[in-house]
């Protein structure tokens, strides 16, 4: 538990920033602040931090900015108005997302009374896009959380790789007996009219496509902020109608000109059109609960909305069947 602990402190803005940058006041001129960075040496000269007479922080300016500035231009002039700041406890994730959204290749980090602590420089803020998307990528598979001594998982003896892969896939195949028994319920229907069966490894992919698609943008989202489901859920449901509309029209028109029959084309194409819609919900809801309950969004969304999936695709196929042609 500690080294959770510990693990969760150091993904903070706190732990990334460089302390020894360039920290210079605002009263000073462009030609005084270039002498001042040659004669200085610091760890990180990612962007110069303008801090009052008092020490608080004003802004920000790039380095270029001061590089190109006339001799007598004041360094408080050279301020970008827009560049982020994050305070010390900040989720390094976030950090991340600011400086991307914002284009800057730093962050500075600003305590709460105002004082500048650091700088979060380019070359650690790609770390931190490195390692997040490896534990999304993780996550979505199905495997426990890593620690930080953990990171080059294909170097861990294979006990180790199993354990943390193994309980979302055991869940799985709990769930796994709902699809057999399900099948099972058809297999005269099966055995009576055996062409419907070619359909559903399509189906099943299909569906598990859309609802991955779905999860790793709901596990991404969701890593930055918890939102409202209803608005979520509402569209999502339509965005995977979206994409289940010209699916089924493909899959209609392909079905009904190699096997010339309509309603067989109509049940495929109905079933492929629910089957997304139903995955892209499923996508959003099963992380989204994970979430809302304290666990992280990203355990165990793969294995087990790919199996829930199975499990409503075939039923949602089988009962058009039942209706369109009559199993």
């Amino acid at each position: 538990m500690a080294e959770t602990h510990d693990t969760a402190r150091a993904e903070v803005a706190a732990h990334l920033a460089v302390r020894n940058v360039p920290m210079l006041a605002g009263t000073l001129t462009a030609a005084e602040a270039r002498a001042q960075l040659t004669r200085t040496a610091y760890d990180a000269v990612d962007a110069v931090l303008v801090v009052a007479a008092d020490g608080r922080y004003e802004g920000t300016a790039h380095l270029k900015d001061v590089l190109a500035a006339a001799d007598q231009v004041l360094l408080s002039s050279l301020v970008a108005q827009d560049w982020p700041v994050v305070r010390p406890d900040v989720d390094q994730e976030h950090a991340a997302t600011l400086a991307h959204d914002y284009r800057v290749s730093a962050v500075p980090v600003v305590a709460e009374d105002g004082r500048p602590l650091g700088l979060i420089p380019a070359l650690a803020l790609l770390d931190v896009v490195t390692q997040e998307h490896q534990e999304d990528v993780h996550r979505l598979a199905g495997i426990l959380k890593m620690g930080a001594k953990d990171r080059h998982a294909l170097d861990d003896p294979p006990l180790t790789r199993a354990g943390r892969r193994l309980p979302w896939l055991l869940v799985g195949l709990a769930l796994s007996t709902g699809v057999t028994v399900l099948m099972a319920g058809f297999e005269q229907a099966l055995q009576a009219n055996i062409v419907i069966a070619f359909f559903i490894p399509a189906l099943v992919y299909l569906a598990d496509a859309v609802g991955t698609q779905t999860e790793a943008v709901v596990v991404r989202g969701l890593s930055l902020e918890m939102r409202p489901l209803t608005p979520l859920l509402l569209s999502e449901l339509v965005t995977g109608m979206l994409i289940g509309l010209p699916l089924a029209a493909i899959a209609f028109l392909g079905i009904w000109l190699t096997y010339d029959d309509a309603s067989l084309a109509g049940g495929v194409a109905i079933s492929l059109f629910a089957a997304s819609s139903i995955a892209c919900v499923l996508g959003l809801l099963l992380p989204w609960l994970l979430a809302r309950i304290g666990l992280d969004p990203a355990f165990g969304s793969g294995p087990v909305a790919t199996i829930l999936q199975d499990l409503l695709t075939i039923a949602v196929y089988f009962a058009v069947m039942a209706m369109v042609i009559g199993l």
